[in-house]
């Protein structure tokens, strides 16, 4: 079983590629749907996430905004949330892997949102990065709710560029040139992994 690992940087466009592929047939495991299944209401995170930063849980659930304000530009008290949540989504991915394997899957898709900025690009055979350009990855990424550009270079600067991205992946595939495009990229690349 080949494991293509999915990544690419906020607004490029990678949660698309990743629906598509699931349409293609491909089985897709999602980090960050893990991470807030982790932390709902009854999830594994919630106890350790809620005695590390108080006042975060919220019903039995944490609350994610919450939280957000406690991390987002601690640099500290985001290191202790990942020491808590990376641990857990790898068991995680390794289910699901396990689970793949079993039902004699030939390829599998891990969407990893910070997969370079983890440090988790050996664990998977090839690693294909969705990008787009500037102006279009602002524009997304600002049309989304309680967001700023003050919010939106925050992010950014927490994520490995683009670039660097783009030349660390064994395939690229362009998000911002319609969708029958990046329909076709993503074919190439399945037919390439074949």
């Amino acid at each position: 079983m080949k494991i293509l690992g999915l990544t690419g940087s906020v607004g490029m466009g990678k949660s698309t590629a990743a629906t598509m592929l699931r349409r293609m047939g491909v089985p897709v495991y999602d980090a960050d749907a893990a991470v807030h299944r982790m932390m709902s209401r009854g999830g594994i995170a919630v106890a350790a996430v809620a005695a590390a930063f108080p006042g975060v849980e919220k019903n039995g659930a944490i609350d994610r905004a919450a939280l957000g304000r406690k991390v987002f530009q601690d640099d500290a008290a985001l290191k202790r949330l990942e020491a808590i949540i990376h641990p857990l989504v790898r068991r995680d991915e390794d289910r699901f892997l396990r689970a793949q394997r079993r039902r004699g899957a030939s390829l599998v898709v891990m969407d990893v949102p910070l997969l370079f900025e983890s440090g988790r690009e050996k664990r998977y055979d090839a690693i294909m990065v969705v990008t787009a350009p500037r102006f279009l990855q602002e524009a997304r990424v600002l049309a989304r709710p309680n967001m700023s550009r003050e919010r939106l270079a925050a992010i950014l600067a927490r994520q490995i560029p683009d670039t660097e991205k783009r030349a660390r992946a064994d395939f690229i595939v362009p998000s911002g040139l319609g969708r029958a495009l990046t329909w076709r990229r993503l074919r190439a690349v399945l037919r390439a992994l074949e």
